[in-house]
């Protein structure tokens, strides 16, 4: 799910989303999009709040709107962010993604230029909790 054609096309969506970004405290703008095994791609971006803890990040809106498309399953996400460090997935939505992702979902980290690191879910959330712990036990 990270081949050529498909990573471009969550680069350009998680662009677009991007510039959408709500981020007029920080000025930190993030665009994240990503796809399903199915190949659809939902976006999202950043949306800040005067109250800091109520803001959204950029793979939440993403979340958010695979969602309400119907979608429930995670192959891959990539996130765009400016500056020299990494853009990678906060600690908490590293959680929301492994709700609906595997430890192998391909998480993309990227800058304007493009890919700057390749991880798995699994790499970034090792020995994580998810749906499966919470199934009824023999």
């Amino acid at each position: 799910m990270t081949d050529a054609p498909t990573v471009a096309a969550l680069f350009d969506a998680a662009v677009a989303a991007r510039a959408a970004a709500y981020a007029p405290y920080s000025q930190f703008r993030v665009g994240a999009a990503l796809a399903t095994p199915e190949g659809a791609i939902h976006a999202g971006c950043n949306v800040e709040n005067a109250a800091y803890p109520v803001g959204t990040c950029a793979e939440a809106g993403a979340i958010a709107a695979m969602v309400a498309a119907g979608g429930r399953r995670i192959a891959a996400i990539l996130v765009l962010g400016d500056g020299p460090a990494l853009c990678a997935p906060c600690g908490a939505c590293r959680q929301r993604l492994r709700e609906f992702a595997a430890d192998e979902a391909h998480v993309l980290v990227a800058g304007p230029e493009g890919v700057r690191a390749r991880f798995t879910l699994g790499e970034l959330l090792p020995s994580s909790f998810g749906p499966a712990n919470l199934e009824a036990q023999p």
